[in-house]
């Protein structure tokens, strides 16, 4: 009798936990956010019945003035969302061009990420959703049914830094299965990022294999570092392990990544099929990576023929001392006199560095230096710097 009691108790509480899971499942709410429109309007919502205002937030919206560690720059606008009534809130933006948008939302104040939404970036120490518009060069940062290369995280040993750093390399479709040597193109990041930054925000790898799947773009290895010089890797990837991301930390802007940047070079030419001379190697940065991009190349004058500076953080630093910073003006001279392909610059017209960029584009055309200048709308933004890579890389190795 025990015995059938304790079943009879057992299975009353299986069914009634089996019914509390189909409540569950049943009342919860299949909500599409973001949900992109035929005509490129885009649908978002989020279900908060207790909230009093939300927001949006988002690079699509008209631009507002907001501070940052750099200064006034112009930032994500906002909109309200509209409520219903149980709790559902909307918005539907106008339509939009094709890009890869970010946003985020702001409940009562508090800002956050879309729940319905699982795809993300981290800019710094800030993660916000991601949506893509198609058509034009917003192709270029899908995954399309082309070959694809691979990516892989690597670790290689710095003798300049005294550690072993993490390092993201793409190789081109068909590099595993084939004996080919191929060409370099090394791809720098601008403050607060590190070897994840352009493999996540830039969509370095969706661009190439499009670029290659086009004819647009020789296949290349294309090789992503850190360069902040006291980091063996990105936060939650490295020694330190988990821990907030910094906009700037120390070193990053002395001398010491370009002084080591030989150590990159040494493994990548150690363990890739490459072709190691500068005909075959390129080397191009954001902001900071702009910055690094124009004294590694002229530290090192004969080392690449292809130079990319992306919105370059060219500006004055009291830590600027050490010796790769010197005789500038000569060591300049003596690239351009070592001859290279392509000195290629590139900014948006209100980004905050235009003023210094065109300084050193006056600096240029003083000393009759080849280089090509492209300037586009807007600002100091991804936006801009993956649609730079996408024209920078067909020019290379052809």
């Amino acid at each position: 009798m025990k015995k059938h009691l304790l079943l009879t108790l057992m299975m009353l509480l299986s069914m009634a936990h089996l019914g509390w899971a189909q409540e569950a499942l049943f009342s919860a709410r299949n909500i599409i956010s973001p949900e992109i429109n035929p005509d490129n309007t885009v649908n978002f919502r989020l279900f908060a019945p207790n909230a009093e205002t939300v927001e949006i937030t988002g690079d699509f919206l008209p631009t507002e003035k907001m501070e940052t560690p750099m200064g006034e720059m112009d930032g994500p606008g906002k909109a309200e969302l509209t409520k219903d009534e149980n709790g559902l809130w909307t918005f539907t933006s106008d339509n939009l061009g094709p890009e890869l948008y970010n946003y985020a939302f702001i409940i009562d104040g508090f800002r956050t990420n879309d729940p319905n939404n699982p795809f993300l970036i981290r800019d710094v120490a800030s993660s916000t959703n991601i949506f893509i518009i198609g058509g034009g060069h917003a192709d270029l940062f899908k995954t399309n049914d082309i070959p694809h290369g691979s990516v892989t995280r690597r670790w290689y040993d710095s003798p300049g830094l005294d550690m072993d750093r993490r390092i993201t390399i793409y190789t081109p479709p068909g590099y595993e299965s084939s004996s080919e040597s191929y060409p370099v193109l090394y791809l720098l990041h601008g403050a607060g990022g590190d070897e994840e930054a352009w493999i996540s925000l830039g969509r370095t790898a969706q661009i190439m294999d499009n670029l290659i799947a086009q004819g647009k773009a020789k296949p290349m290895i294309v090789v992503m570092p850190n360069g902040n010089v006291i980091q063996d890797g990105a936060p939650g990837e490295g020694s330190k392990n988990f821990y907030k991301p910094q906009f700037m930390i120390p070193k990053t802007m002395d001398g010491t990544y370009e002084g080591s940047f030989e150590d990159i070079i040494s493994f990548v030419e150690s363990n890739y099929r490459v072709k190691a001379n500068k005909a075959n190697r390129a080397i191009a940065g954001l902001s900071m990576g702009g910055f690094h991009t124009i004294h590694i190349s002229r530290y090192y004058p004969n080392t690449f023929d292809y130079m990319g500076a992306f919105s370059a953080a060219i500006m004055p630093r009291e830590d600027a001392t050490a010796k790769v910073y010197s005789d500038f003006d000569e060591t300049l001279k003596t690239q351009m006199d070592n001859g290279y392909e392509l000195y290629w610059i590139a900014i948006g017209k209100t980004d905050f560095l235009y003023d210094a960029n065109q300084e050193f584009l006056a600096k240029l055309d003083s000393m009759n230096m080849p280089h090509e200048y492209v300037e586009s709308e807007g600002g100091h933004t991804w936006r801009n710097w993956r649609v730079y890579l996408t024209q920078f890389a067909p020019r290379l190795f052809q």
